[in-house]
């Protein structure tokens, strides 16, 4: 198993960097039926909600943009909490973000569901770059923006990331107050990721090994080069396919979740730029996690999910109050989109009764 791990992680999540800017298309598996069960529905659409989209300056000046849900039944002149959510590594807010968004939102909370630095809509230079500490700017710039609207009670004020969102959201709440509870789904953290892969089977000389490859990738760019890219969802699968491989394919890169933002394209969407990818093997989002104390931590995990480790590290380093919420029968992606498997009740009165 350790072997097949780790060349999955090197040839599919770690070290796809054949993929150029300038290439063509990359075709996705013919005949592949994705999997629509329990209630997968990433396009979700609410009718109940008030939806602007919001674009806004975190620290460095640089646009984030957002989409806004307002709950149908605010009044007037009334201050409602507020919750920011973040979407997975390598995605953007159309992807699972929007639907935890809205669910939200219908619950009675204001919500905004924000694109990364970098990422769909929000501005950054080069698109895809790595850059953990701004993708946490932009969760407390988020902050920034609710806590001046006149419909946000300012002190009531949560975040929610999923998936690699969870890490950054965490990174976030150690240096800002401002975020009143704290909660994750399916999280990742990359750092430990790109550090060891899952179940910390790669080696040091495996990391160093990938460490030199975007250092030699930056004397390229930095001399007008084709940028290359890596990691990320695989493009194609078959039978022999690893099942987390086949895991992410089923969302990225079928209807299921499949989204490509203006100004990208298919074959780019989900792979950072391999020069800043090593970016995360300097970042450690659970360091000083109990610094949070005593706002409240939720980590929402599938208790099949390939990225639990994650979530059992982060709630054991982390001071109380915390909980460790598994849900039954769900893997990683589940929590992407199922909503019959995705506890939003959970979530929901999580942030009640702590915002």
């Amino acid at each position: 198993m350790k072997k097949t791990l780790t060349a999955l992680a090197l040839a599919t999540l770690v070290g796809s960097a054949g993929l150029a800017s300038t290439g063509g298309a990359i075709a996705a598996t013919p005949d592949y039926q994705a999997d629509l069960s329990r209630g997968a529905n990433n396009f979700y659409h609410s009718e109940q909600l008030t939806m602007k989209k919001v674009t806004f300056k975190n620290q460095y000046k640089m646009n984030v943009t957002g989409n806004l849900y307002l709950p149908g039944n605010i009044k007037p002149g009334e201050k409602r909490a507020a919750i920011i959510v973040g979407h997975p590594m390598g995605a953007v807010k159309e992807q699972s973000a929007v639907l935890y968004a809205q669910q939200l939102a219908e619950r009675g909370f204001v919500t905004l569901a924000i694109d990364l630095s970098f990422w769909g809509e929000s501005e950054g230079e080069p698109r895809n770059a790595v850059l953990p500490d701004m993708y946490a700017e932009d969760f407390s710039a988020a902050v920034d923006f609710l806590g001046t609207r006149d419909f946000v009670e300012r002190e009531r004020i949560g975040v929610l990331g999923v998936c690699g969102s969870g890490g950054f959201a965490i990174s976030a709440a150690k240096i800002d107050p401002r975020m009143k509870a704290i909660a994750t789904v399916s999280m990742y953290d990359m750092g430990g990721f790109s550090r060891h892969l899952y179940g910390k089977v790669q080696t040091l000389e495996q990391r160093k090994q990938i460490i030199a490859a975007a250092a030699e990738q930056r004397y390229v760019e930095f001399t007008g080069g084709e940028t290359q890219y890596t990691g990320g969802t695989p493009h194609e699968v078959d039978e022999n396919s690893h099942p987390i491989a086949k895991e992410f394919y089923d969302f990225y890169r079928t209807p299921r979740g499949e989204y490509t933002p203006a100004g990208s394209s298919p074959e780019l969407t989900t792979h950072p730029t391999l020069s800043s990818n090593t970016k995360f093997m300097n970042f450690y989002p659970f360091n000083d996690i109990e610094s949070i104390s005593p706002r409240p931590l939720l980590f929402i995990a599938g208790e099949h999910a390939h990225s639990i480790e994650f979530s059992q590290e982060a709630y054991a380093l982390a001071a109380e109050p915390k909980e460790l919420y598994l849900v039954e029968d769900a893997g990683h992606v589940d929590l992407y989109d199922r909503v019959e498997l995705i506890p939003f009740d959970k979530i929901s009165t999580f942030f009640t009764n702590n915002l």
